[in-house]
């Protein structure tokens, strides 16, 4: 969820906009090690937040689990 935060440059307050997620289970959630515990319903409202924000979370596949930015659709020409 860190990573995923950061990739967004968002606050934890950010996320708990974006979530109506608390911050203090935000808070409480990050500071744990591991999978997100908790209910299954607050892990499915941050990472609906993350991924309408445009996170791709990455199943582990040998080298760990993670997330990276989703690829602008559309096929923009920038230059």
């Amino acid at each position: 969820m860190k990573a995923a935060r950061a990739l967004l440059r968002w606050s934890q307050e950010d996320l708990a906009a974006a979530s109506s997620v608390s911050l203090p289970t935000i808070k409480r959630l990050e500071a744990e090690t591991g999978p997100i515990g908790g209910r299954a319903s607050t892990a499915q409202a941050l990472r609906k937040a993350l991924e309408d924000a445009g996170v791709e979370f990455i199943a582990e596949n040998g080298g760990g689990a993670g997330v990276r930015l989703r690829e602008p659709r559309g096929g923009q020409d920038v230059g």
